[in-house]
């Protein structure tokens, strides 16, 4: 029996693992390098394109607890990411080229993976199939999907960080600090004052954008806007967002009187390259260059990537898929990946790990793993597949939709998910052994 997985994202590429190590063959689609989607650059199978950060690793953080549950699967990104791992204090970034570079090489490597470098137009239901293509799917094979689906509304919009070269940063006027001092001091801080921001704002929110021909019915999710468009939500907005100031001291100072502060991230191994956090933007690049330029700090700072925007695709999966992330009304088609409405890196991992795992036990007359609200994993995949839900909005980790702990704790809010974590860990180990 052999198994067609469209998409060598991070999804895609999970879900091949998962079908190999149990004996599955594979036929692995990827478009690149004959054809490339406006923000892909790299060869390599699961390229990051928008922040290097996976992510919060504390198990009382939703995402920090879904990696740790998708270690109990031998994930493939698990393995990269410790692999590539660079400092961001209490969160878990990684060098996004020897990530890349880790999984394509493990993917190459495996026997069972016959890697096929074509782009996919039409989707044949006879066939076993994982549709991980991703949010930025081809017009192509997203014709393909809206003929087999049905739907109307497959595309929302996200936005990319741009990265600056370290050595170009004025040091005399920034700061290490993590915020309230929890794990390292990883993050490169710009204070700005009352008056700096001001200016700022004022550039920002009327600076050049991109014009978006090609995309249509613009809907920008809440969790990767750009910079400018919250920005024009209100002077206040970014103070309560990315340049919120509090819990930033400053050490050469000893002060946290900052009117807002900038955050930089490390981007690589060498920490050479440190992101923007939080400022996806569609600037056109000259004026990210101008308008950046203001923040203290990064007068000179020299710019190695520009933002991007670019067009998400994803399907109302709850009308569409039952809770295997396989397609109700076609049960030898599957989708993972953001594709199906689960949002962020480690989300689209895990996505196409179960898809991949519980489309194996199917092809060997296995009972199929039951996703469990009481796991993370478990709560992304029947969100996903919740036929209650009117309209599907793109949804990250998060305790929210997880089942609580309802017994009284004490130590509060990081107690209670202290203890949720420790369950839902204990309930998947039983499950996978």
């Amino acid at each position: 029996m052999k198994v067609k997985v469209i998409g060598a994202g991070l999804a895609g590429c999970e879900a091949a693992w998962q079908l190999a190590r149990a004996g599955i063959e594979v036929d692995l689609y990827e478009m690149k390098p004959k054809k490339f989607s406006p923000a892909h650059k790299s060869e390599n199978f699961a390229e990051l394109v928008c922040s290097n950060s996976l992510k919060a690793e504390r198990c009382e953080n939703a995402c920090g607890l879904l990696k740790e549950e998708m270690r109990l699967f031998n994930s493939l990104m698990m393995q990269a990411a410790d692999v590539a791992r660079v400092p961001a204090g209490g969160a878990l970034a990684v060098d996004r080229d020897v990530f890349s570079e880790f999984i394509t090489n493990k993917i190459k490597q495996e026997p069972n993976i016959r890697v096929i470098y074509d782009e996919v137009s039409e989707i044949d239901t006879d066939e076993y199939t994982i549709i991980a293509t991703g949010p930025l799917t081809s017009d192509l094979l997203s014709s393909a999907i809206l003929k087999l689906t049905g739907s109307d509304n497959m595309y929302f919009y996200d936005a990319a960080a741009p990265v600056l070269l370290k050595d170009s940063i004025d040091f005399e006027k920034v700061f290490y600090a993590a915020r309230y001092d929890r794990g390292t001091a990883d993050y490169i801080n710009c204070p700005m004052n009352e008056s700096e921001y001001n200016e700022f704002y004022n550039e920002l929110i009327n600076a050049e954008t991109h014009e978006l021909k090609a995309f249509e019915n613009q809907t920008v999710f809440e969790g990767c806007m750009p910079v400018e468009v919250m920005a024009k939500r209100g002077r206040e907005t970014l103070l309560f967002g990315p340049l919120k100031p509090v819990g930033l001291k400053n050490p050469k100072t000893g002060k946290d009187d900052a009117h807002a502060i900038v955050q930089l991230r490390q981007d690589n191994k060498e920490a050479t390259l440190y992101n923007m956090v939080g400022f996806q933007t569609n600037l056109k690049w000259p004026e990210q260059k101008r308008v950046f330029s203001m923040i203290p700090g990064l007068e000179n700072a020299e710019f190695v990537r520009y933002g991007v925007m670019h067009r998400n695709t994803y399907i109302q999966s709850q009308k569409l898929l039952d809770r295997f992330y396989r397609m109700r009304n076609h049960k030898k088609i599957f989708f993972a990946g953001q594709i199906t409405g689960v949002e962020g890196y480690v989300e689209s991992a895990s996505s196409g790990l179960i898809a991949g795992y519980n489309m194996a036990r199917m092809l060997k007359g296995e009972e199929m793993l039951e996703p469990s609200s009481k796991t993370c994993i478990g709560a992304l995949a029947l969100y996903v597949s919740d036929e209650s839900i009117e309209k599907l909005q793109p949804m990250n980790a998060n305790f929210g939709i997880i089942d609580s702990w309802h017994e009284r704790v004490r130590g509060g809010k990081v107690e209670r998910y202290k203890l949720i974590a420790s369950r839902s860990l204990e309930l998947l180990k039983g499950m996978v052994e």
